[in-house]
């Protein structure tokens, strides 16, 4: 049985209350098997357990403790360079990193973010000239009075998120990971789909590694760029990298706990 397949039993659509069971067979899976294999999955693999059902949001308290967990193991694993440029501020960094990572791992096509032109409200203010007083035109049309206008603060709806106030993770291909190859097309004659090049078949952009830097320098000010690129971009991608094989061997336990 996948891992995946146990989502279904914490949110269960509806209860029936009959005394026929629907199954006979003695392979059949109930519920209270997957809950036990679920803490034998615990036992064996609780960070990759705690991760997964964190990303799929079934419980707050397991994303904390999949954050915790990350960064005690970035707090171990942490490289020579890496622990001198951060100095005495090495933990509250490592903590920084977990929380960037998980966030990382747990995004989807379907993750959605506040934009940060308009922080979220949908609207951003401006300097513009508001005509404050139209004027006066006599009955001859000729102006009497000139219209007055002056600087004032307005708020617009913002442009980089229509308005919406937050960003979506979803790549151009909607999520799909392919498009439409249209050089192959023309030349066969029927569609022809190949990997999308921005998301390379993920379906949604990746959280831009500069995001990670800037919180970085709020507690490490002087790290340069070129320092970030070199060391702790490569330890940040492998803490992402991280919760994805720890997801893999609670998907392996799990497999094993539920095949009879």
């Amino acid at each position: 049985m996948k891992l995946e397949a146990s989502l279904k039993h914490f949110s269960p659509q509806g209860l029936a209350i009959t005394d026929s069971s629907k199954s006979t067979s003695p392979d059949r899976i109930t519920g209270t098997d997957v809950m036990a294999a679920l803490g034998s999955t615990a036992a064996k693999a609780r960070f990759g357990l705690c991760a997964f059902l964190g990303k799929n949001g079934i419980s707050a308290g397991d994303e904390q403790k999949a954050v915790q967990q990350l960064a005690s193991i970035a707090l171990e694993r942490a490289p020579k360079n890496v622990r001198k440029a951060a100095d005495g501020q090495l933990r509250q960094c490592m903590l920084m990193l977990a929380r960037f990572a998980f966030s990382e791992y747990s995004r989807s096509a379907a993750s959605s973010s506040d934009c940060p032109n308009c922080r979220g409200k949908g609207l951003v203010e401006v300097q513009e000239l508001v005509v404050c007083y139209p004027g006066y035109i006599g009955a001859d049309g000729e102006e009497k009075i000139a219209p007055r206008m002056e600087p004032q603060t307005v708020k617009k709806q913002c442009q980089h998120c229509d308005g919406k106030g937050t960003l979506s993770a979803r790549c151009r291909c909607k999520g799909i990971g392919r498009v439409l190859d249209r050089k192959a097309t023309s030349e066969q004659g029927a569609p022809v789909f190949k990997v999308c090049e921005r998301c390379t078949g993920k379906g949604f952009a990746s959280m831009p590694s500069t995001n990670v830097y800037k919180a970085i320098l709020s507690v490490v000010p002087e790290l340069h760029i070129r320092t970030w690129t070199r060391n702790w971009k490569p330890f940040y991608d492998s803490l992402v990298q991280e919760c994805y094989w720890a997801e893999g061997k609670a998907e392996i336990a799990f497999e094993r706990a539920t095949k009879f």
